[in-house]
């Protein structure tokens, strides 16, 4: 992969760093597709059971979205392009910007730096993906609102008081001491977790109509690009019959 970096740990732990420090980590379509492929990787394999998503350096999580490469953004956001049922947290420095906020939300735990910014600036740009209305869900209403309608940007200590962040720790320690807490999670019972979370995920959140809609963008996507998609294709070009595989 040329935008994402992945460690696989022996204790069950992975590291997935988006890799992209010259443009502040941004998300652009290739990075999208990485990410989503890294984390399906993540949830097949039998050994890894606990996910830490961060990125390159200390100045930028994530600048959200690159515009000059627009990523399909649903495809790297957890419970949305990314189904695994394992935990993901997320290991925030610096920037955290737009769609990369939404990614650092709907991962089930956060550890900040306290150079930790989060920034949801899209009413100021002029377009939405609309995920981000998912945000009062997880912090109170009134400071979601601020960061949507106002485009405030909030630090870690606010992140942390608001329940936005589990923990803040000093810049350049966010890795380890979110990797300390995988490793320990990778310690518990993994069908306790997978079952609760998939609870919580599935049963108690509520989603959105962009989440619902990029679900669906999601499964179409399986099918259009599954080995079936694809002959299908080839069958049409060729005509002849296609020859299924069911995958």
């Amino acid at each position: 992969m040329e935008m994402v970096r992945i460690t696989d740990y022996d204790d069950g732990t992975t590291l997935i760093a988006i890799d992209r420090p010259k443009r502040k980590n941004a998300i652009c379509a290739v990075t999208a597709i990485e990410l989503q492929q890294a984390f399906a990787a993540f949830d097949r394999s039998q050994t890894q059971r606990v996910a830490v998503i961060t990125g390159s350096g200390d100045d930028a999580f994530s600048a959200g979205a690159d515009v000059s490469n627009i990523p399909e953004l649903w495809r790297c956001i957890p419970t949305v392009g990314i189904t695994t049922e394992k935990p993901v947290i997320a290991a925030v420095g610096g920037w955290c910007v737009g769609g990369a906020l939404v990614l650092a939300m709907m991962c089930d735990l956060l550890v900040a730096a306290d150079n930790a910014k989060f920034s949801y600036p899209e009413a100021k740009l002029g377009f939405t993906g609309g995920l981000i209305s998912a945000l009062p869900t997880r912090i109170p209403h009134k400071i979601a609102m601020e960061l949507i309608m106002l485009c405030n940007t909030i630090d870690a200590k606010r992140a942390y008081e608001v329940g936005f962040a589990n923990r803040v720790v000093p810049t350049g320690t966010q890795v380890d001491a979110a990797l300390a807490m995988a490793r320990e999670i990778a310690t518990f019972a993994p069908l306790v977790l997978k079952t609760l979370k998939r609870f919580v995920t599935q049963e108690v959140m509520p989603q959105g109509p962009s989440e619902r809609m990029a679900k669906a963008a999601r499964d179409l996507a399986a099918v259009r690009e599954s080995e079936d998609g694809k002959e299908g294709q080839r069958a049409f070009l060729e005509k002849r019959a296609p020859k299924w595989v069911g995958r």
